[in-house]
């Protein structure tokens, strides 16, 4: 395809991303702030890759953290650290230059991996809340109900469905049909910016949205027998009220987590679903405001973890002493006062 020089861009080379026609335009900063924010964007990556990482290595290091809840919980922080890993450094650099440099093909690889990671976090999200209820609203059955395999099952699925509805989504032209008018003149040269018809922004809205449903509803029920259960909890010898407490703790805790991630995911979720419907008139700094805060929520579990869970704060104290290189610390009881 030739390629015919904007005589603009001639002129002002460091306002377009490309000196081609059709380039996109290219907010330039000035220096101190475009360091400013490579260096707060490179320190979210580090806190989300970082702090995913270590709930990774806990998870699998300590035995006694070998249970159906953490092991989802490790699935969802490799989603997230993965994100950190492999999606925000380029979504970094498209965001501070305003350009894609990466060509189409890594705009879809790109495009692809960031929705797979977050529909598999809330898809472990929705699995996790299902197993909190089991475990507050049947405790008697619990143990035998939601098994490691089990957890296992809900693993392969979280990762399984988003992958085969990513794929299809991004790699075939369902989501295209529609929009060859705006496909010859959207995006221009130098955007990662993918259009999906009125079906797929319609579709994506529910994809998100039955899910979080789901984990609203059990975690009212949640609140609701636990609420009852603490007022027995006085009644019930000291040996059974410790992991009644742990089973409430942890259902509160990844309350706190569903309700972070809606308010991350909310706005972006809106904005795909109504962005379709209004040919796409989202300004690209709006968009990019949206995409950063649900990016956030990757960074927050392990925060929540750490002001929530004593036995995560116990292995990150390990994990930054020697202690770490004794062969009796993977046996250690975390849950232990």
């Amino acid at each position: 395809m030739s390629v015919v020089l904007n005589q603009d861009a001639e002129e002002r080379p460091e306002t377009f991303c490309y000196q081609v026609n059709g380039s996109c335009p290219r907010t330039v900063h000035p220096l101190g702030i475009q360091l400013a924010i490579y260096l707060s964007c490179a320190a979210g990556v580090l806190i989300t890759v970082l702090g995913n990482l270590f709930v990774v290595f806990a998870v699998s290091y300590f035995k006694a953290l070998h249970t159906p809840t953490n092991f989802l919980l490790l699935s969802l922080a490799l989603a997230d650290m993965f994100l950190g890993l492999l999606v925000l450094p380029l979504s970094t650099i498209r965001s501070v230059e305003s350009c894609w440099f990466f060509g189409d093909s890594l705009c879809r690889l790109h495009t692809y991996l960031d929705t797979l990671f977050c529909l598999t976090s809330i898809l472990h999200l929705c699995f996790i809340s299902i197993d909190r209820h089991c475990a507050i609203c049947e405790p008697l059955l619990y143990p035998s109900k939601f098994t490691v395999t089990v957890a296992l099952r809900y693993i392969l699925a979280g990762w399984g469905v988003p992958a085969a509805y990513t794929a299809f989504l991004l790699y075939t032209d369902m989501a295209e049909r529609g929009l060859h008018l705006w496909l010859e003149e959207m995006p221009c040269v130098g955007s990662c910016q993918l259009l999906f018809n009125k079906f797929w922004g319609w579709l994506n809205f529910p994809v998100f949205f039955f899910p979080c449903l789901i984990m609203i509803s059990l975690y009212v029920k949640i609140f609701v027998v636990a609420t009852k259960q603490a007022k027995q909890i006085n009644n019930l010898s000291k040996s059974l009220a410790g992991p009644a407490k742990r089973e409430r703790k942890a259902a509160k805790t990844l309350g706190i987590a569903v309700g972070v991630y809606l308010l991350c995911w909310l706005p972006f979720t809106i904005d795909t679903m109504v962005d379709s419907l209004l040919n796409f008139i989202t300004p690209p700094l709006v968009f990019d405001m949206f995409i950063w805060l649900a990016y956030f929520n990757s960074a927050c579990n392990p925060i929540i973890y750490v002001f929530s869970y004593r036995w995560f704060r116990k292995a990150l104290r390990l994990l930054l002493s020697r202690e770490i290189f004794s062969p009796r610390t993977p046996t250690i009881d975390l849950y232990q006062d």
